[in-house]
């Protein structure tokens, strides 16, 4: 092991930024009356998304006499929907989550995230909102908006809710990804993969771009539009080549939710995972009513690579998991 692996993977200057940013995050909350909420780390349930993989534990001794498997949130969402099924309000968390993923420089397994959720917005008025908080934090001015759909015919030429598989084949050509899709089926990995390698490199360039209105088969935990069926109320935004947030009009029905997990679930038997754990408690909070809202997540330690101009989240962290 080597001598200096002991010391902060961040500088002592960068971690001083660190905590002023986020505290004129919370400053910026307050002002606006949004409750600060803890929610636990730890779940006896887990998502059930095939492309998120959860830290999993076992608690035993007096409080588990028969133990009992829990998992390291990969997003306090379910917990702080639970609180809002409950009266709490508009409310905000900055808190760890943990995700079992690739390494690279904007990943590290574990990492801080803001979410908030505001009682009565759509996701129109939740982007506005988010604009301002960027825009305080980085000085960067009015963020654009763009359909995933402009996205697509802007960067590559065609409508990915109505291309075809030869469409699809033909654009891969010119990212050197054709053999990948030819040989796929699920349409959803193909417009993901496209979307990566065509769309994301060339969007938020100058200024951040909110994409929104993506396809309904990627709802997650978004409405679907009722204005257009064809497409979910859920919004991503990025900024020089980094994803920085993901933003939904909440699905409130529990019948629909509970739904979409078997579907995750038929997935992931599909991909050879095993079966989720999935979350009763909070399809038990949709039933007893969460209030119309919209919420986002966003990856403090990407915002702060912006703010700091760094290059590797490694240097926003005060140490990360090679030093942990």
């Amino acid at each position: 092991m080597s001598e200096t692996l002991w010391q902060p993977s961040a500088s002592i200057e960068t971690l001083q930024a660190r905590a002023e940013i986020i505290n004129k995050i919370r400053c910026f909350f307050a002002a606006r009356k949004v409750m600060e909420v803890e929610t636990p780390s730890m779940s006896q349930a887990c998502v059930s998304d095939v492309h998120l993989h959860s830290f999993a534990t076992t608690l035993t001794g007096p409080a588990a006499p028969h133990s009992m498997s829990l998992y390291l949130q990969t997003s306090p969402e379910f917990h702080m929907k639970r609180l809002l099924a409950a009266g709490s309000g508009c409310i905000y968390q900055i808190a760890k989550a943990f995700r079992n993923e690739e390494a690279g420089r904007f990943h590290n397994p574990e990492f801080t995230m803001l979410e908030w959720y505001r009682v009565g917005f759509d996701h129109f008025a939740l982007m506005d909102e988010m604009d301002t908080l960027i825009d305080l934090v980085l000085a960067c001015g009015s963020a654009e908006r763009l359909t995933y759909v402009e996205a697509f015919e802007q960067s590559l030429g065609i409508n990915p809710l109505s291309a075809s598989h030869a469409d699809f084949v033909e654009v891969a050509k010119g990212l050197s990804v054709a053999d990948l899709v030819e040989q796929e089926t699920d349409r959803d990995t193909i417009l993901q993969l496209l979307f990566s390698l065509g769309v994301e490199p060339y969007i938020g360039q100058q200024r951040p771009c909110f994409v929104y209105h993506f396809p309904a088969s990627q709802a997650a935990l978004a409405k679907i539009s009722a204005t257009d069926p064809q497409v979910a109320e859920r919004f991503e935004l990025y900024f020089k080549g980094v994803e920085l947030a993901n933003g939904f009009h909440e699905l409130t029905d529990a019948e629909e939710q509970a739904q979409r997990f078997a579907k995750d679930q038929q997935v992931r038997e599909q991909y050879g995972l095993a079966p989720a754990q999935i979350d009763k408690r909070f399809l038990a909070a949709l039933a007893a009513g969460l209030p119309e809202c919209a919420g986002v997540a966003l990856g403090i330690d990407r915002l702060l690579m912006l703010a700091l101009e760094t290059d590797n989240i490694q240097q926003v962290q005060s140490f990360s998991i090679e030093r942990a």
